[in-house]
């Protein structure tokens, strides 16, 4: 694909001179799964398994006639550009399908969550007006579909995959005899550049899912996610852990990865066993992997000597901040330097640690070119270096490929954060004299105490590297003298059990390991974290319990 200049001397060199050409029209599903289709017919698009040990394999050329059936069948049934189309697919092959052959229609694909709940969908359904959805055959989801339906108006075709049911079309027949051709509709090239491709519902930290909208660009911006962060191969297989209702599935599970050229794997399962994951990745001959930083927590606690690793060669991290310990403990188990990177489901990685530089344990690394980033504290000045304040992406000069259109239906709400030729991410940082950005907190988790400012990573850094914990997560509590007071909320490791005393050795331990003030006075012992639909930790609701 001649889309990018592929190398670069240094860090310097990349973010100065970094480019991408635009093809008018651009259309991810026509020029460049169909072109791959055309050009080199047999490389491998897509290696599917699951925790059954069913595999299935798809050249670019196949998986080019089952979107083309997939569009023929969604057309067949009225789907048009412009529609709404939801995707609740997990991790099944068919989401690939779907994806393609919407994009090919020039329909809204909205990914979404198989947890949602019939109130989570009958909200999606009428804010985003979707006319379809597309389905695993799960009987909770399928009956929170069917219940949703009442309150959907618009809402007028269920599609089921790998099943049949009363009330539902069935995808396999629908598509089976459909023609596996379908040319480029003539009014496809009447896209504008801000017709939408995509509509993504946050995770909702806090407050009701926002609506996150995409152009037919977007993919393009995927490629310094790919190419350049996660260092895909080119026909080697890479290996994203997510769920294809998370926006994390378009980093890593098709537009940047198949534009690099390499074979996208996908692991379907339904519950997270880490020794079955590295199982996998030894198996498969998995070359790049990227994973939120839960998930390595889990795998550092297994035997890799009872796995060949030795075709791994690339390894990254996002999706909450990295712990050093973890860095550390993933580092001497293979030899593998995991690279931080930062986005939102609004942005594609806009701060990483590119293999330009060495990483600092921590550090989300420095601004992914095209991106204009800068930290501003609260009367809109930047900061000082090592000072705090929020990550925001300059817009003055020009907007950046991958950056979103705005929240849809919600003027209001996307002006809040998007003015003065700025975007607000909501993210604290700071920056050290080296250029490196060093994640705080949102700015709803941020806490002050006394007249200090403690950010929540830190003081949860520090507790993970005790053996005693597994997952933490630290909160404010409103305290009448100090303001707030820091609540640490902890899973603990199977081989401790809670305990007054081990509290007060938690307590001793981020004494030492950040400062005095910074320890938490409050500690909780639970069995799980609230987190989101999108497996986030849900700070809010442990704050509204407290």
């Amino acid at each position: 694909m001649d889309f990018f200049k592929k190398e670069f001397k240094d860090y310097d060199d990349f973010y100065n001179n970094f480019a991408i050409n635009i093809p008018q029209n651009f259309n991810f599903a026509y020029d460049v799964s169909d072109k791959w289709a055309c050009e080199d017919p047999n490389r491998i698009a897509l290696i599917w398994t699951n925790d059954k040990n069913e595999e299935k394999t798809f050249s670019f050329k196949t998986l080019s006639e089952y979107a083309n059936k997939t569009a023929n069948f969604f057309v067949s049934i009225g789907i048009k550009k412009g529609d709404a189309v939801m995707l609740i697919l997990k991790r099944r092959y068919e989401f690939w399908f779907s994806i393609l052959a919407l994009h090919k229609i020039g329909a809204i694909c909205i990914p979404a969550t198989h947890l949602l709940t019939k109130k989570d969908l009958v909200y999606r359904n009428n804010a985003a007006n979707v006319k379809a959805i597309v389905s695993v055959n799960e009987e909770n989801v399928l009956e929170n579909i069917e219940n949703s339906e009442k309150d959907s108006p618009t809402l007028t075709h269920k599609i089921l995959i790998n099943g049949k049911r009363d009330g539902w079309r069935d995808f396999d027949s629908g598509i089976s005899n459909q023609n596996s051709v379908f040319n480029r509709p003539k009014n496809m090239e009447n896209i504008d550049k801000n017709d939408i491709s995509l509509l993504y519902f946050t995770s909702g930290t806090t407050g009701m899912p926002k609506m996150v909208i995409h152009n037919f660009d977007y993919p393009l911006g995927h490629i310094i996610t790919a190419h350049f962060w996660q260092n895909v191969q080119d026909k080697k297989a890479h290996l994203t852990v997510a769920d294809t209702g998370w926006a994390k599935a378009a980093w890593g599970k098709i537009y940047g990865q198949w534009i690099a050229g390499c074979s996208v794997f996908v692991y379907d399962y339904d519950k997270f066993i880490p020794k079955n994951m590295l199982k996998i990745i030894a198996d498969y001959k998995i070359t790049t992997f990227c994973a939120p930083p839960t998930i390595y927590r889990y795998l550092i606690k297994e035997d890799f000597a009872q796995y060949d690793l030795s075709n791994l060669k690339y390894c990254v991290v996002a999706g909450e901040p990295l712990n050093p310990e973890v860095y550390n403990q993933f580092l001497k188990l293979t030899g593998i330097k995991l690279m931080e990177g930062f986005g939102q489901t609004e942005l594609v990685v806009c701060i990483a640690t590119f293999p330009y530089m060495p990483p600092k344990p921590g550090s989300m690394g420095k601004p992914s070119p095209t991106y204009d980033i800068d930290i501003l504290k609260e009367d809109g000045e930047s900061c000082e270096i090592g000072e705090e304040g929020q990550i925001v992406v300059k817009l003055d000069k020009k907007k950046p490929l991958g950056m979103f259109l705005g929240y849809y239906k919600d003027p209001e709400l996307t002006e809040k954060v998007w003015n003065n030729d700025k975007y607000y991410t909501g993210d604290i940082a700071w920056k050290d004299e080296d250029g490196y950005y060093w994640f705080v907190g949102r700015a709803d988790d941020v806490i002050k105490s006394s007249g200090y400012r403690i950010g929540p990573f830190e003081v949860e850094s520090a507790l993970l590297e005790h053996p005693a914990v597994m997952e933490c997560a630290i909160t404010g509590v409103p305290d009448p003298d100090r303001g707030q007071i820091v609540k640490a909320t902890i899973v603990l490791t199977k081989n401790y059990a809670p305990s007054d005393d081990l509290a007060a050795e938690l307590q001793e331990h981020v004494k030492r390991v950040t400062a005095p003030y910074k320890y938490p006075r409050i500690i909780e012992f639970v069995a799980e974290l609230p987190k989101t639909i999108s497996g986030k930790i849900r700070r809010v609701e442990i704050r509204e319990k407290s």
